[in-house]
């Protein structure tokens, strides 16, 4: 039997829709270490971002709370360092906790529990990305643009390869000083990725690993008539400003299968990392997206919708010796990854959650099938909000005609039955007494006033940014005078080539070595 607390790694994938891996269908795309993971692990099949944006999402499944319960709305919205996170529950219960990559944290706090922070983030910590719901017809300068289609295609280096090359090496680098310096506690590592999110460039050796003929186009065509909230994305996107070709469109997906190809091979070198290292046993790693990513499909592009491509995201458990290889078809979602790794960890039950542990699937005993999410951001005017149940999808916001789908009939979200279906109007009361819609749109005004002055005003004079800068090491790098010279090399050998520290020659200068 393995151990009663096992390690925990964490990889995150960005803006990776769950429909474009092997293992959840797709045909196309190439990833044969994510395939041998959910073929070994548990996989879940109806998995969900709490809200289809980076920095909301990543608040619920840091904190196990949906966004609006603790103002998370945006990706300018600051994480209040009172909230416990998945860092403050694992460190309590005895954990070594470290990130490495994209966190999207705002405000001064850059750690919000965890013990180590090896890179600084790829997006900025202020509030510069602060939307504006009084001014809907404004696009800002620094959201999404159709630049990223128009200009899809191969590329020699990008911030994102320079970004997660730096973010594995050290997440890599990492789990060999934990082997080779660390003790016996367990860790909790969340490594994060930039890739596959857009800009859709990658490297032309992942370029390379597909032809043009082999990349299929959207199952579904713009839509005639779409709903409000997809109009206003169009909008605020710019997705009708110049028209996109199908050759663009090809390139787009291309380049976006090309970097799902890049992040698989980053987990091989991670499972490699732990085989190596001797972790390999006793480590659960879970696999996750924060959001999808629409990649065309209906005309869209991005995420910040509840369409499937956009909120629907993979989530794998490969925990060997634990928990047998099986497939979860029960809704699940970000905010109960928080209860699941404090119950897998040992660690108490959040007092706080909005989510469910989610060993009884893990464990094959059954377990909920229900996701709640929002979205207060950008191309909104007021909260949008999502039931998923059963084989039903249902869509809420106060001004916009309701959506509700039956997934299992119509997969591909084309049948709008909220004017027809009886169960449309329990879903509407269930909506009203869940979210107090109208409290909630004047706190996300309130609060986009309140960080836009302060945004404002931070840029005048002398700044003191909240960007994380990783402490440097220097004095006990490589090779210094800290230790034995037999001993620094033989400490930093994986394996050892000393048997033991009786070994090392004596050395006046350091009798008192404790290193």
């Amino acid at each position: 039997m393995p151990p009663s607390l096992p390690n925990l790694l964490i990889v995150i994938a960005d803006q990776l829709t769950a429909s474009a891996l092997p293992a959840y269908g797709n045909r196309v795309v190439r990833t044969p270490h994510l395939d041998r993971i959910a073929a070994n692990g548990v996989r879940f099949n109806r998995a969900y971002s709490n809200s289809p944006l980076c920095g909301p999402s990543r608040a619920s499944l840091l904190t196990g709370r949906l966004p609006t319960a603790i103002g998370a709305y945006d990706n300018a919205c600051e994480l209040r360092a009172e909230l416990p996170t998945i860092g403050h529950h694992l460190r309590r219960a005895g954990y070594r906790t470290i990130i490495s990559g994209k966190m999207h944290f705002v405000g001064p706090d850059q750690l919000h529990g965890f013990e180590e922070r090896l890179t600084t983030d790829i997006y900025p910590a202020d509030f510069t990305w602060t939307p504006d719901w009084t001014r809907p017809e404004h696009r800002p300068d620094w959201y999404h643009s159709m630049d990223s289609v128009l200009s899809a295609g191969p590329c020699a280096r990008s911030n994102q390869i320079d970004y997660d090359e730096e973010v594995v090496f050290a997440a890599r680098r990492k789990l060999f000083d934990l082997a080779r310096f660390g003790d016996d506690q367990p860790f909790c590592m969340v490594v994060s990725l930039a890739h596959p999110h857009d800009p859709f460039n990658i490297g032309q050796a992942y370029w390379d690993r597909y032809k043009d003929s082999e990349i299929d186009l959207p199952r579904v065509a713009r839509q005639c008539a779409p709903d409000p909230h997809t109009a206003r994305l169009r909008h605020i996107c710019g997705i009708d400003a110049e028209p996109v070709t199908e050759n663009q469109v090809r390139a787009a997906r291309h380049a976006y299968y090309g970097a799902i190809s890049f992040v698989d091979d980053q987990i091989g070198l991670l499972h490699k990392t732990l085989d190596e290292s001797g972790f390999a046993d006793n480590t659960i790693t879970v696999f996750l997206s924060d959001h999808g990513e629409m990649l065309g499909e209906r005309g869209l592009w991005y995420k910040m919708s509840f369409f499937e491509g956009a909120c629907r995201i993979p989530l794998v458990v490969h925990a060997p010796g634990r928990f047998q290889p099986h497939v979860v078809d029960k809704a699940v979602s970000l905010v109960d990854l928080l209860p699941t790794l404090c119950a897998l960890g040992g660690a108490a039950r959040p007092a706080e959650t909005d989510g469910r542990s989610l060993q009884p699937h893990l464990e094959g005993r059954g377990g909920h099938d229900e996701v709640f999410a929002e979205y207060c951001a950008e191309g909104a005017v007021a909260p949008i909000v999502m039931i998923r149940r059963g084989r039903w999808k249902f869509v809420h916001s106060p001004g916009d005609p309701d959506q509700l789908y039956d997934l299992d009939a119509d997969p591909d979200e084309l049948d709008n039955l909220a004017a027809a279906a009886p169960e449309a109007a329990a879903f509407r009361a269930e909506a009203h007494r869940r979210w107090a819609l109208q409290t909630i749109t004047a706190d996300v005004l309130a609060s986009q006033c309140r960080r836009s002055l302060v945004a404002d005003a931070l840029r005048r004079g002398r700044t003191t940014p909240w960007d994380y800068e990783p402490p440097g090491v220097a004095a006990t790098a490589y090779i210094r005078p800290h230790k034995p010279i037999e001993r620094l090399e033989a400490d930093s050998r994986l394996p050892s080539s000393l048997c033991s520290a009786d070994k090392v020659r004596p050395c006046s200068a350091h009798q008192d070595d404790r290193q």
